[in-house]
């Protein structure tokens, strides 16, 4: 456990952040200006906890912690460290002669070298969610994963009644929808209220390079909360999605639609229906094969059979210590 220290420093008003965005969440981000505010998170106020999980290979570490005036009113924190991606425009700073290139090994014609980047390129992509909740610090933490077959009556019976016994706001993605948040982010807008949507850059992407592109189309209608709830009444819902976003990423960052995975997750990791739009070449979280389901796929499915969704059985997979898989226990489902 931390040891409790402050500085003099008084804490700022914070703004609360999402932890799944716009997305897994599942819209949060930097804008990809090239001048932003300084933050209003004090760090120097920031007592680390405990690492909740960590990836080497995705350069990525979760982190648990504590922020409060006092040692009897701190609040969780969660802090998400990202090393973001090269860009070939800051390159020749990285590569030239006066670089601060330090060998470690070499055997032959390899060699390894610790390359120290100059402080303006050496960002680290920094995603705080206060305060936090439990929920947000277990959905974080590195745990075992199930795997469940839920039949449609497994929806009706198990998850059905448990969503409706859980109270998952979701005022962040009203504000977005009403324009009281992240307006001067909006990449496109249909403003029809039963098909229209808004499309914005997920909080994961910093918008500088394309090849990590990350894009969310959430939908105006509400009342649809997943997959399930998908009926052949909102294929022209889920068409102009397709149709519009598509065109909307072609316009801003020349991107074809050859070169887009777009897909919605099931489960959701909020319920109200938005679609991923992700870069094809992009390892993406969430793109598992018992989670992803194509938008062009749900579009076709439905098209077959209107109640497609109401009667398929859908894989997903849940962490250990969630809810649901202790309702599917308990019903003889796993």
């Amino acid at each position: 456990m931390a040891e409790c220290v402050r500085d003099n420093a008084a804490m700022p008003e914070l703004k609360k952040h999402k932890a799944n965005g716009s997305g897994d969440g599942d819209g949060d981000g930097d804008g990809g200006a090239a001048e932003t505010p300084p933050s209003r998170f004090n760090l120097g106020s920031f007592r680390l906890e405990k690492i909740l999980r960590g990836s080497a290979r995705d350069k990525t570490v979760f982190v648990h912690g504590k922020v409060g005036e006092d040692c009897g009113d701190d609040q969780d924190a969660v802090i998400i460290l990202e090393k973001t991606p090269f860009r070939e425009e800051t390159l020749p700073q990285l590569l030239n002669k006066n670089a601060d290139l330090r060998l470690q090994m070499q055997n032959d014609i390899y060699s390894t070298h610790h390359l120290h980047a100059p402080s303006a390129l050496n960002e680290i992509k920094t995603t705080v969610v206060y305060p936090a909740t439990e929920k947000h610090i277990k959905k974080y933490l590195q745990q075992e994963m199930y795997l469940i077959n839920e039949t449609a009556d497994d929806y009706k019976n198990i998850t059905a009644p448990y969503l409706q016994s859980q109270s998952f706001s979701i005022q962040w993605v009203y504000n977005i929808l009403e324009k009281k948040a992240e307006a001067d982010r909006i990449i496109h807008e249909h403003p029809d209220p039963k098909n229209g949507f808004i499309l914005i850059p997920d909080f994961k992407w910093n918008q500088k390079q394309v090849d990590d592109l990350y894009v969310i189309a959430i939908a105006h209608r509400r009342g649809v909360k997943s997959l399930r709830d998908l009926t052949a009444e909102h294929l022209p819902m889920l068409q102009t999605i397709l149709q519009e976003g598509q065109m909307a990423i072609f316009k801003r960052y020349n991107v074809p639609k050859s070169r887009l995975r777009i897909y919605l997750h099931y489960q959701p990791s909020y319920y109200h229906l938005h679609v991923h739009f992700t870069a094809v070449g992009y390892d993406a979280p969430g793109t598992m094969v018992e989670r992803a389901h194509l938008l062009s796929s749900v579009i076709d499915n439905l098209q077959l059979e209107p109640e497609y969704y109401q009667k398929q059985t859908l894989t997903f997979a849940l962490k250990a210590d969630d809810p649901l898989l202790q309702k599917f226990k308990e019903e003889g489902r796993l």
